[in-house]
């Protein structure tokens, strides 16, 4: 086991990674900024849902999560639909158009990493990518956190 001051440590890169999606978040262009971005990509990769559940992916308010599907709805790239087992919700599903603007901003993302990273090796490269896939792992267990919490929490 590492010893507790390369946790703290790692506490401040995971932080850290923050200025990297900013960054990359920066990028995207106006129409598509990263609230809406966040929209498109869970379609795709979830497939069509309601809008509750796109909340709760995104971790953000049903409010803000509306706004955001607002934005994407009228430019095209979703589109709502009534869900039949319940009247009163809508479905959510990406569009041709919502699916190659994703397709677009993946390459556009691609090619900035590929920028920035430049002067790194594709070991170094690979190295990373098993290495953030390998401690995203170590929190998908049963419930949010670690799979092995050694602090409790306390109500607040």
């Amino acid at each position: 086991m590492a010893e507790q001051s390369q946790y703290a440590e790692l506490v401040r890169q995971v932080s850290a990674v923050g200025v990297v999606k900013r960054g990359l978040s920066r990028m995207l262009p106006a129409e598509c900024p990263a609230g809406p971005a966040a929209v498109l990509h869970l379609l795709d990769r979830h497939g069509e849902m309601q809008l509750i559940r796109l909340a709760e992916l995104l971790a953000i308010d049903t409010s803000v999560t509306s706004r955001h599907v607002s934005h994407v709805a009228e430019r095209g790239w979703i589109e709502r639909s009534t869900d039949p087992c319940d009247r009163r919700s809508r479905i959510l599903r990406l569009t041709p158009a919502g699916k190659e603007l994703l397709d677009r901003l993946a390459e556009h993302c691609t090619d900035a990493l590929a920028r920035a990273l430049d002067d790194w090796s594709d070991d170094d490269v690979g190295q990373l990518n098993a290495m953030l896939a390998r401690l995203r792992g170590s929190f998908s267990g049963p419930g949010p956190g670690p799979r092995h919490p050694e602090v409790t929490r306390t109500p607040a």
